[in-house]
């Protein structure tokens, strides 16, 4: 009896070579902490023109540092795809605030009604999905080509 649990125990264990594959590379934490501060850094971006009559000034002006900061690192560029991931995520805001459009949406309560007219919502989201995608497979791609896998 011992014998048996002794060779199984001994026996090499088959796996999916893909998962095998994925999981021998190693995982690097910090290029995804650098994917995530270029991906802000491309919501400043996004956030700074899609608002340029009001707040959108000020915003680029801390995007722009935050850029500047950002480029100083060399560690930093290996996150890059994230500045094309982040341009999505007010376009995203953008598809939420619209998303009873497209027309005038009317909401009433018992004192007051009030109408806004909304922009289709599918325009702005399937543009974010595409930029979203876009950085996180490139993102993926330069990491595979390092030998570093994504958590």
């Amino acid at each position: 009896m011992k014998a048996a649990s002794r060779a199984l125990a001994q026996a090499p264990q088959r796996l999916d070579p893909i998962l095998t594959m994925m999981t021998s590379m190693p995982i690097d934490r910090q290029n995804v902490i650098w994917f995530i501060a270029w991906m802000l850094t491309g919501a400043g971006y996004a956030l700074g023109i899609l608002g340029a009559l009001s707040i959108g000034p000020y915003i680029l002006l801390i995007t722009v540092a935050a850029t500047i900061v950002l480029a100083t690192h060399a560690e930093s560029k290996v996150g890059l795809p994230g500045l094309i991931s982040g341009l999505s995520l007010p376009l995203f805001y953008v598809a939420f605030l619209n998303r009873s459009g497209p027309g005038t949406v009317c909401t009433s309560t018992a004192t007051s009604q009030s109408c806004v007219d909304e922009w289709s919502p599918w325009p702005w989201l399937a543009i974010g999905i595409v930029l979203l995608v876009s950085g996180c497979v490139w993102f993926a791609m330069s990491n595979r080509r390092r030998g570093v896998a994504a958590p």
